[in-house]
């Protein structure tokens, strides 16, 4: 892990007067760029050539940064650039699931707002249980063997891969015929399937909690909630009962899209309960704990109860219906105010505050 005081002396090489925010292009930057920008920074995007037009025709990117791979993010000549650019890096699904989590602790020398050390826990599915386990949150039944298999279960793989490669399965029998079937299409390798985790499915509504802890308050906000639409599963539902028996389609869980949701409202107490207690059991397991936006994902049953699959540390894709606000950050800030902006706006008072060092590591 790179050393946080490492990091902080980059950042004090910085003009703070003249700070940009930038990101990877990709997942939720648009929002990123464009809340940098409407909190007075610069905004610098790092995108592959295919991505260039998309940031320019929305005009969120100050400057673009051209890449042919990934791994370039990673080399010195790029990092040198970023530094003389006063970047902060912001965190995203992408940025893990191409860069890596290893070379983000260890290689990735730009500050980032945001905590590097909370993102192994997100990616490890051993770590993300004992984080919730810790945190008193109920998560599905795990079955650590597919022969052990007597429940209907989601088959899932580690990473910000976008529900790629998952697969429901019903018996050790199932999961056989369904893992070959995937192996051989290619859309899994069986790598994965040695790392896959087999959770218990849980009936119920998806709802995804995004979170926005703020060092400077030290409070929990809740920003926004959403539902994930998934190709094939969602179109399958469309189809006739007789019909799916007779022709088979292989069902997927692909995110393709994001949409709005709003929780009755005696559920809300609950939901700011589970966000304080990640956020008390983050300092634990990996100082300075949350920083900044995070996402609980979570199944909510017949009987109001939350089943959590999963935790994300950092900004989520379910935060892009919420560019001009949700109806949750509306009560704290009013109109516009995305998750993107939300996280320049600490920078904006941290630098007010003298407190900046608080956000980054």
């Amino acid at each position: 892990m790179l050393d946080r005081e490492e990091i902080l002396e980059i950042y004090r090489s910085y003009d703070r007067s003249n700070l940009a925010i930038a990101t990877l292009g990709s997942h939720s930057a648009l929002q990123i760029l464009k809340g940098a920008q409407e909190e007075g920074f610069r905004s610098v995007v790092v995108c592959k050539r295919d991505r260039v037009e998309l940031y320019r025709r929305f005009r969120v990117a100050d400057e673009i940064i051209t890449i042919d791979s990934y791994q370039e993010l990673l080399e010195d000549k790029m990092l040198q650039r970023l530094r003389k650019l006063n970047a902060l890096l912001v965190p995203h699904g992408s940025l893990i699931a191409y860069v890596g989590v290893g070379n983000i602790e260890d290689r990735l020398r730009i500050p980032l707002l945001g905590n590097r050390a909370i993102l192994r826990w997100e990616s490890d599915r051993t770590l993300e249980r004992r984080w919730l386990t810790m945190a008193g949150i109920k998560m599905p039944k795990e079955t650590h063997d597919p022969r052990d298999i007597d429940r209907l279960c989601l088959v899932k793989f580690p990473g910000a891969r976008g529900g790629r490669g998952y697969f429901i399965v019903a018996s050790y029998k199932d999961f056989k015929r369904k893992a070959e079937r995937l192996i051989r299409k290619g859309r899994i390798t069986r790598e994965d399937l040695e790392r896959a985790t087999i959770q218990e499915y849980i009936p119920g509504v998806n709802m995804y909690l995004s979170y926005f802890y703020s060092p400077l308050t030290d409070e929990v906000e809740l920003f926004g909630i959403d539902r994930r639409y998934e190709a094939n599963i969602d179109g399958l539902t469309r189809i006739p009962a007789i019909d799916q028996t007779t022709s088979y389609i292989e069902p997927s869980y692909v995110v393709v899209g994001n949409a709005p949701l709003v929780a009755r409202e005696s559920l809300l107490p609950r939901v700011l309960e589970m966000g304080d207690r990640l956020v008390d059991v983050a300092r634990e397991i990996a100082p300075p704990g949350m920083l900044g936006p995070f996402c609980l994902e979570t199944m909510v049953t017949h009987e109001l109860e939350f089943i959590a699959f999963e935790i994300s540390a950092r900004i989520v894709a379910g935060t892009n219906p919420f560019i001009s606000g949700s109806p949750y950050s509306y009560l704290l800030y009013g109109h516009g105010m995305s998750m993107g902006r939300r996280l320049a706006r600490e920078l904006r008072l941290a630098l007010e505050q003298e407190k900046e060092e608080l956000l980054i590591t």
